[in-house]
């Protein structure tokens, strides 16, 4: 009794940290004063720090995972508020674009990486029988955060030149507090194999070494860059595919649809990590392509015919579908691969951000091409039936196959 209340503990801390660490996420809000007091600053210029933050993001997330084995999570999570910290204050004295694309750029990216990487690795090892919804709760946590500490901004930083300044250097600190304190949850469940056994999956998991020599772990991957860039292309265009659909709506009333998009986001996490567990990967995942294709034909409609609760339906069936990518990633890759190596087995698979992140660029000049969004929709549906193609050779390796598996190519 004591111990499952504890694991619930621990788990809500790691959701407190991946609030904070979604930071990252915030920066087209963020942005914004800064573009204000630098109007000479070339959009592209601004456009590339959130190109440096999802990179970096992905090489943290790899560099905790070959840190995890070495040093203690707890040092992760530590090292993850001081890049904050340190990172956030460099941006507070920016004069020129270098300064946010390192402080923001890359050391925020690093820093968010380690705190994502040491909360999912810790925390699901300490739920095997609930590993969807953890990694659901977890998610939905790093989802929120931008969402939050977005309006935060919006409401605290101050009116006055360089009022943004400020709101870095205590959002930096904050950063650090949090980390810091929130470190002492963070241990990991003791593992007990008997020596007796002959080394399985299940029991010894399989390093990254051998995991990336098996088709599952790269159609994993295929499918994750191809529904993560589906999900880039309709968040990064919404507000676009709302205006063209329905140019006469009100402004608010377009925000509050593309708003959408992000509540249901986090709903989706948390939906599909209870699918997960309950019906399994191939369920799980197959929905979630469906409900993709599903979105994309209901705002091929709405263009088509202008009405805006079309445009709200697939804002709203697209954001649960998106939500479900990370949390089915994050628990196929613990379920098929083991969580003994699962710090570096997930943050390669997390590497697919790097090429899901050029969806949103594609969709641009698909939109720059034929001036509408419709173009963009039908790619969406393309990725939607190549990631079909994809999960086809997602298929879990045999209970009980000894190490090497003999799923290798």
């Amino acid at each position: 009794m004591m111990k499952d209340l504890n694991r619930w503990i621990y788990a809500a801390s790691g959701v407190f940290v991946l609030l904070f660490a979604g930071v990252i996420y915030a920066w087209s809000i963020l942005s914004i004063s800064i573009g204000s007091e630098f109007p000479g600053w070339p959009k592209a210029q601004l456009s590339l720090v959130f190109t440096f933050v999802m990179i970096f993001f992905c090489l943290g997330g790899l560099l905790g995972g070959l840190l995890s084995e070495k040093i203690s999570v707890k040092i992760n999570v530590v090292a993850s508020g001081l890049l904050f910290w340190a990172g956030f204050w460099l941006a507070a004295w920016t004069q020129t674009p270098w300064q946010l694309h390192v402080g923001f750029g890359v050391m925020g990216g690093l820093a968010s990486g380690l705190a994502y990487n040491a909360v999912l690795s810790t925390m699901s090892k300490w739920f095997p029988d609930k590993r969807g919804l953890i990694s659901g709760i977890l998610l939905m946590g790093f989802g929120f955060g931008s969402s939050l500490i977005g309006k935060a901004w919006q409401v605290y930083t101050p009116d006055a030149p360089g009022g943004w300044r400020i709101s870095f250097r205590v959002l930096g600190a904050l950063l650090f507090v949090v980390m810091a304190t929130s470190s002492v949850f963070f241990e990991k469940p003791s593992i007990k194999n008997s020596s007796a056994e002959e080394p399985s999956i299940e029991s010894v998991g399989l390093p990254p070494s051998w995991a990336i020599r098996t088709l599952p772990f790269w159609m994993i991957y295929c499918w994750s860059v191809l529904t993560g860039a589906a999900g880039l292309v309709l968040v990064s265009q919404a507000g676009g595919i709302a205006m063209e659909a329905a140019p006469r709506t009100e402004s608010g009333v377009i925000a509050l649809v593309v708003g959408l998009i992000s509540v249901f986001n986090s709903i989706g996490r948390v939906a599909f990590g209870l699918l997960y567990d309950t019906k399994g990967y191939r369920f799980t995942m197959t929905l979630d392509l469906l409900l993709s294709l599903f979105a994309a034909v209901l705002l091929i409609f709405a263009i088509r015919t202008g009405q805006i609760f079309l445009v709200a339906a697939g804002f709203v069936i697209g954001g649960v579908a998106f939500g479900g990518v990370s949390t089915s990633v994050s628990a196929v890759t613990g379920d098929f691969f083991g969580m003994r190596h699962y710090p570096v087995n997930f943050s390669i698979i997390c590497t697919n951000l790097i090429f899901a992140s050029f969806g949103s660029t594609a969709a641009g000049y698909l939109y720059d091409r034929g001036n509408s969004y419709l173009s963009s929709m039908f790619m969406l549906v393309g990725m939607v039936l190549l990631s079909l193609v994809c999960l086809w050779g997602v298929r879990r390796p045999k209970n009980g196959s000894p190490v090497p598996p003999e799923v290798c190519i």
